[in-house]
């Protein structure tokens, strides 16, 4: 796991990818973006498969799981529970906030 790269480090390496996008492009392309190795790394770990979009790329990259997300516990163990696609990280699946929460947000 990359413990110094965020989601959204890596969501920025990738901004000038045309998508659908292979693992080695994305990695090539955040090579000539200037991103970090640590960012690099993580890219070059995710599973070989197409991406349609810079979601999907967070989504399989591994990174600290408190990096940037803002999540709650119910939400972190709402997606413990979730099933996803093979090779996508637990702690960036998409979960909905917990009606309690919501109601507390108000």
């Amino acid at each position: 796991m990359a413990h110094g790269t965020s989601a959204r480090d890596v969501v920025s390496a990738l901004k000038d990818v045309d998508f659908p996008a292979g693992k080695e492009e994305l990695a090539q392309a955040a090579v000539r973006s200037g991103a970090s190795q640590e960012v690099v790394k993580a890219l070059r770990a995710i599973p070989p498969e197409q991406y349609a979009n810079r979601e999907e790329v967070a989504r399989s990259v591994r990174v600290d799981p408190d990096s940037d997300l803002g999540l709650s516990p119910a939400q972190r163990a709402e997606q413990a529970r979730e099933g996803g696609r093979q090779g996508q990280s637990q702690h960036l699946r998409d979960v909905p906030k917990p009606p309690v929460e919501d109601e507390l947000d108000r």
